[in-house]
């Protein structure tokens, strides 16, 4: 079969049937771009963020560090072996470091802001309401401005993508959350002193591997290893909230993480903010996979479409998981639209991988085709549509909104134009099996146009000719539209890629209608229905596989999880002195890890040291033996012998009553609710002994004060007037029992 060349996206001569259609950018990825195209975005990745990305090859930590910097040692237990540098001049990190810079600023000013609000309800002075009102709108303007910094770095999909120069439509990945550092050493080195009874300095490395492999976390590689790294620090804070986080009280370990779309700080004490904050950062770290996928390659679009898949598996994970989360962009709400764009996505690369070797123009390879073509722009309609629903449209990046829109008509064009081109280059042979086209042609559509019969147009030159024409002619409005959208959006229109495919699309559209105009065409009024999408490649979510990724308990010596956890209470270790010769023990042993006493003899010399029935022995002879079956301790205690034996055991207590945990941060029905703890608040200053006074979280709203309220993330301007509230709302309250995150 020859192959059709084009010597640009435009221009070529007609095709017949059996050839290939000319590769059109942005919709098959059939080759590098042209000479004539720029990079994307308004110059290089490296132009505007200092230094070229990662590339599919080297790691992050292999870029050189900033002059003065060491390099990163390659040792076996290096810091920089579990993540990247965080001092590597990389696009990716040069973006994280500029959110952490806007998250620090939006901190201040929603400080600002707050003590300006508690400031104007509790003065009367109409001067000094007068000059807070106006401190308010300077504050509220700032906290807007950061806003929309946040929101282009959100859209700077440009240093995400594959090193290679490609014509096709940029994917959007999702940005890390940041956090800032915990300091793990003195609340677990305590909680082991008081709770197990053992010398916390036996476990000060253990510790220090813990808070290593979380600050690693921060920086992870932009591959496997970055999200076995994530998923492994996942796992271990399982083991580490089993074994320190009581549900009575808390351990006074804050946990600060941003929000990835509004910048707004979150703080709790409890560990589950944490790992609901780890899970979304997997996901994000699954879409920079994707996006930095090669999309001229078979391997690579496969790679990208597993990658969406996953991200999506693991966001619809913690939307289902944690249904009470505290940020807006891990709300479900959310959520359930960033899952969506990651499988429109997903559909997206799927479409590019079905016509990468080129699409052939044969009748029924572009029904194929238009049908496919026509599921990526239904997929992105449905996600356009999610993000213009409340409570998501006051927070979701609006060049978001404006690409999946764009997407969607760019996609739809394309589904109209494969249509004209089977009606205006294919006419009904001889040989032609009218059956199979016929069917094909009607599956297409929902319903024909009022007057024509699908055998009846293929069967008539001047009905098929002026139904293609119809196509062509939605084709072009659809590409127009998406033109449009694109040239109002100033984040957009910066991505040169972005506008280089989109009129390269709509010239190919208007020469295609331009070589079958006619002087009759007035009379033409037939209107292009609805292509029907189909694919016969469904996309789906992948849950993630957690059990692929194996962890060791960190403070596995404390003994099994099943006995020697925060929720068991137990008395300290007791010492049991057997005598010399004392002949039978007076007791058996029962059970796994640890072993426990049964049967025991009352009048043994045992039971007079106060051995109690259903003992845990955790030591023999001075021998740790938490880990250790029955038959093991029965071993050991034999290899005493005749001699004085000394065991120590612990006795269980009752387990305390769970804290119920209550939540209501997150509303879907109440788009103004949202709980910020610890605005105002210096982690230096926080005093660790004192617990937490009853008091209602700042930023938090019911649905009687819901116009009232302010906003951070929505930044209204305070209204005067309005300073008595029904309840005084603090901003330097810590987190309370009745006001836990999950």
């Amino acid at each position: 079969m020859p192959t059709w060349t084009s010597p640009g996206p435009v221009e070529g001569p007609r095709f017949g049937a059996g050839r290939l259609l000319p590769a059109l950018p942005g919709v098959w990825p059939g080759g590098a771009r042209g000479s004539g195209g720029g990079s994307a975005g308004s110059g290089s990745a490296e132009q505007r963020s200092g230094g070229g990305e990662d590339t599919a090859g080297p790691e992050m930590t292999e870029t050189l560090p900033p002059r003065g910097c060491p390099a990163a040692e390659p040792a076996e237990d290096g810091y920089f072996r579990k993540g990247c540098n965080p001092l590597a001049e990389t696009g990716r990190s040069k973006l994280q470091n500029q959110r952490a810079v806007l998250n620090q600023q939006i901190l201040r000013a929603v400080r600002m802001r707050a003590g300006a609000e508690n400031l104007l309800r509790a003065t009367t002075n109409n001067k000094v309401r007068e000059q807070v009102l106006l401190e308010l709108s300077f504050v509220n303007s700032d906290l807007q401005i950061l806003k929309e910094e946040l929101e282009g770095l959100n859209i700077s999909v440009e240093v995400y993508q594959n090193a290679e120069e490609t014509f096709s439509i940029p994917l959007v990945p999702l940005g890390l959350k940041e956090t800032k550092e915990v300091d793990f050493t003195l609340p677990l080195k305590d909680f082991i002193l008081e709770h197990y009874s053992e010398d916390s300095s036996e476990y000060e490395d253990e510790i220090a591997d813990l808070m290593d492999l979380r600050q690693a976390c921060r920086t992870p590689s932009r591959d496997e290893a970055g999200i076995e790294m994530l998923i492994s620090y996942f796992l271990q804070l399982g083991y580490v909230e089993n074994r320190f986080f009581p549900p009575t009280r808390h351990m006074g370990v804050l946990f600060t993480w941003y929000d990835s779309f509004t910048g707004v700080p979150v703080c709790q004490q409890n560990l589950l903010l944490e790992k609901a904050s780890i899970l979304f950062n997997i996901g994000a770290l699954y879409t920079q996979i994707g996006t930095r996928c090669n999309r001229q390659t078979q391997a690579g679009l496969e790679n990208a479409v597993d990658a969406f898949q996953k991200a999506a598996g693991v966001l619809s994970y913690l939307k289902e998981t944690f249904t009470h989360t505290p940020s807006y962009d891990m709300s479900p709400a959310m959520l359930n639209v960033l899952v969506k764009m990651m499988l429109a996505q997903a559909q997206e690369c799927v479409f590019e991988q079905i016509g990468l070797s080129g699409i052939r123009n044969e009748f029924f390879t572009l029904v194929k085709m238009t049908q496919e073509v026509a599921k990526v722009g239904e997929v992105y309609m449905l996600v356009n549509t999610a993000m213009n629903q409340e409570p998501v449209k006051e927070n979701i990046p609006y060049s978001w909104s404006k690409l999946a829109q764009i997407k969607s008509d760019h996609y739809k064009a394309l589904a109209h134009y494969f249509t004209a081109t089977i009606l205006c280059d294919h006419e009904l042979q001889p040989g032609d099996d009218e059956d199979q086209q016929e069917k094909a042609l009607s599956q297409l559509y929902d319903h024909m146009p009022e007057g024509l019969v699908a055998l009846a147009v293929l069967k008539d030159k001047v009905r098929r000719k002026q139904l293609g024409k119809a196509h062509l002619r939605q084709a072009v409005v659809y590409h127009e539209e998406a033109l449009r959208v694109c040239g109002l959006c100033k984040k957009l229109r910066n991505i040169d890629v972005l506008q280089e495919v989109l009129t390269a699309a709509h010239k190919r559209s208007l020469l295609k209608y331009a070589q079958q105009e006619t002087e009759d065409d007035f009379l033409s009024l037939i209107q292009a229905p609805d292509i029907l999408p189909k694919t016969e490649h469904k996309i789906e979510t992948i849950a993630p596989q957690f059990s692929k990724v194996k962890v060791k308990d960190f403070f596995h010596k404390l003994g099994p999880l099943t006995v020697f956890s925060a929720k068991q209470r137990w008395t300290a270790p007791r010492t049991i002195r057997i005598p010399q010769g004392a002949g039978e023990l007076g007791f058996h042993l029962k059970g796994g890890s640890p072993v426990q006493i049964y049967c025991l003899d009352p009048v043994c010399p045992a039971a007079s040291m106060g051995l109690k029935e259903g003992d845990y022995i955790v030591s023999v002879g001075g021998v740790d033996c938490k880990w250790l079956g029955v038959n093991e301790v029965l071993e050991k205690l034999r290899s005493v012998g005749e001699q004085a034996l000394e065991i120590k055991v612990i006795s269980c207590q009752d387990t305390a009553a769970s804290l119920h945990s209550k939540s209501a941060t997150y509303s879907v029905g109440m788009q103004k609710t949202y709980s910020l703890i610890c605005l105002a608040m210096d982690e230096d200053k926080i005093d660790q002994t004192k617990k937490a006074p009853l008091k209602l979280p700042f930023l938090s709203w019911g649905s009687k004060n819901r116009q009232k309220a302010a906003s951070t993330l929505c930044l209204p301007s305070a209204v005067a007037g309005s300073s008595q509230t029904k309840k005084k709302l603090l901003p330097f309250t810590l987190l309370n029992t009745e006001s836990s995150l999950y």
